[in-house]
């Protein structure tokens, strides 16, 4: 091949090279190229700098907005506000209840209506000032038959005494309802208005270890 062949030839591929990079040149610029194939193929249609694809990533949480904090903190400063009233209210001790005995262990009518006037006494005495007050009137001995049905000097008086004050309450020896009862070989009534417990003196030691005021007419 002679010398001017070869120069031909030389200028025949440069042109091509430059009409192939003229060619690739305009189809870029006009968006339409080939692409090689993916699993999520781009269309050809399509300008890649423009192009997204789709996300998969949960949107961000984002902090509660301002506006809905000043809502909380004002509830809650309310309750904070409200706690303490409700603690003193829990805590608060309960009224004191004051408790006194009255004993009667003579069958003498003037202690029996001492021991009732007494009773009378301290309970309005304690009503006046809006306290409470329970009284228990213990018998035993002699002194039960203030409470007796049959020979109680003071029945009428208990009588009423029990509708108009039931903080007053009338007990009655068990033991010397059964002593008299074998002395008297006959049944020992006593006052419906009053219970009878199984030991006059023992019910007064309970109530006494139980803080209870003893006082004797």
């Amino acid at each position: 091949m002679s010398m001017i062949q070869h120069i031909a030839r030389a200028a025949t591929m440069g042109a091509i090279a430059v009409l192939v990079a003229v060619s690739l040149a305009t189809a870029e610029e006009g968006g339409q190229y080939w692409v090689p194939t993916t699993t999520n193929p781009v269309p050809t249609t399509t300008n890649p700098a423009t192009y997204r694809v789709p996300s998969t990533t949960r949107p961000a949480t984002h902090p509660p907005s301002l506006a809905t904090r000043p809502t909380t903190r004002l509830a809650t400063t309310h309750m904070r506000k409200r706690s303490p009233p409700v603690a003193m209210a829990r805590s608060a001790p309960a009224p004191k209840v004051h408790r006194l005995i009255l004993q009667v262990n003579t069958n003498d009518p003037a202690a029996m209506n001492l021991a009732l006037n007494n009773a009378t006494n301290v309970t309005q005495h304690f009503k006046e000032l809006g306290e409470k007050v329970k009284i228990e009137v213990i018998t035993f001995g002699p002194g039960l038959h203030m409470l007796r049905d049959d020979t109680s000097p003071v029945k009428a008086r208990i009588e009423e005494m029990a509708l108009s004050t039931p903080e007053v309450s009338f007990k009655a020896c068990g033991n010397t309802q059964e002593k008299m009862h074998k002395a008297e070989n006959k049944d020992i009534p006593i006052i419906p208005q009053a219970n009878v417990v199984k030991s006059g003196v023992v019910r007064v030691m309970e109530l006494q270890e139980k803080g209870w005021t003893y006082v004797k007419p």
